[in-house]
């Protein structure tokens, strides 16, 4: 009894994908020294949060992106790269259930400056009625 090949093996051999390897950036602009100091050039290998694409994404061959991985690893540590950023996430379209109250201690600063800056320009107004109204009496 002939046995029959596996699953995998008969997909692949009846329609093969053809892809194009990346061309890393380390290539194309024939950079011979990953140098930490680049800032430009390892942010390119960073994701907008602030993490280190892989291998597959930049196109880097294995030593390429062991040294790129280094040179943003020191380059975080001397503090030239953040470890993360954050991103502000936007509202999914619901209410919240606080009635919009503030969530963390920014914002509530940032409320009570501005309800400082209302008191503020309210008693500059009463001050400026108070002389005119001294004015108009003497």
């Amino acid at each position: 009894m002939a046995t029959s090949p596996a699953r995998g093996q008969r997909s692949r051999d009846a329609a093969p994908r053809k892809f194009k390897k990346k061309t890393s950036p380390l290539i194309i602009e024939k950079v011979e020294y990953v140098d930490y100091k680049d800032v430009d050039l390892l942010s390119r290998f960073m994701s907008d949060r602030g993490k280190i694409r892989g291998r597959s994404i930049n196109g880097n061959d294995v030593q390429q992106q062991r040294e790129v991985a280094n040179a943003i690893k020191v380059a975080r540590e001397m503090g030239l790269l953040p470890y993360a950023r954050r991103v502000a996430s936007a509202s999914r379209g619901r209410p919240s259930r606080d009635g919009g109250r503030p969530r963390n201690e920014d914002q509530v600063v940032e409320n009570n400056e501005a309800e400082n800056d209302e008191v503020m320009e309210d008693q500059v107004d009463e001050q400026t009625e108070a002389t005119t109204d001294e004015g108009e009496e003497a």
